[in-house]
């Protein structure tokens, strides 16, 4: 078993999202250790006083926390994907473990990043989970990789709705968006035809 992460923003001294990482977290450790007891991130968090925003690693297994470490954050900026076909990939709980994404990666030719296809259906790019929007509505894949903690809050909300998105009908949709824990919703738009094989 490979040892797990979260990646915490920190916004001037401030976590987002706790709730969703704990609930994730302690779902991941309970599928290793079942029963074991629930940690809260707030309690393991000492949160330093650097401006602007923070990048968390929590690195973990079932049993312990292995570091934490805080880092100024700067988004990469994505303005182009390639879509790459991998049938077999599986980042279920997210891990330090990110091999198979990294092999998807090395095939990005020109790209900033790739757009992973699993099953002939769109999943994640290696850093995001991925929302398109119709004109009317922002759809997020039912069947990620991971389930991100950003988009389960945008879920919550009502701002995304979920379904499989074939890769036969991107056509449909005009943008694209990346999200994570780190990300702003709406920070990475791109139009749709920004992503192709």
């Amino acid at each position: 078993m490979y040892p797990f992460i979260e990646t915490i923003r920190i916004d001037n001294g401030l976590p987002r999202l706790l709730a969703y990482h704990d609930q994730r977290l302690n779902a991941t450790r309970a599928t290793f250790a079942p029963g074991c007891t629930p940690w809260r991130l707030d309690e393991i968090l000492q949160v330093p006083s650097l401006p602007g925003r923070v990048k968390c690693r929590v690195v973990y297994d079932a049993e312990r926390v292995h570091e934490v470490t805080y880092t100024s954050y700067v988004p990469r900026p994505v303005q182009t994907l390639r879509l790459v076909e991998d049938d077999t990939i599986d980042y279920t709980h997210k891990s330090v473990d990110r091999r198979a994404l990294e092999q998807c990666a090395d095939r990005r030719d020109r790209a900033d990043d790739v757009c992973i296809i699993r099953g002939g259906l769109l999943t994640d790019t290696t850093i995001a989970n991925v929302a398109l929007f119709d004109g009317r509505t922002w759809w997020t894949p039912a069947r990620p990789l991971l389930r991100g903690v950003r988009r389960q809050s945008l879920l919550d909300a009502g701002v995304l709705q979920e379904r499989d998105i074939p890769v036969t009908t991107l056509s449909q949709y005009t943008h694209i968006r990346l999200m994570n824990a780190l990300l702003s919703w709406g920070e990475i738009e791109l139009p749709i035809q920004n992503c192709s094989y």
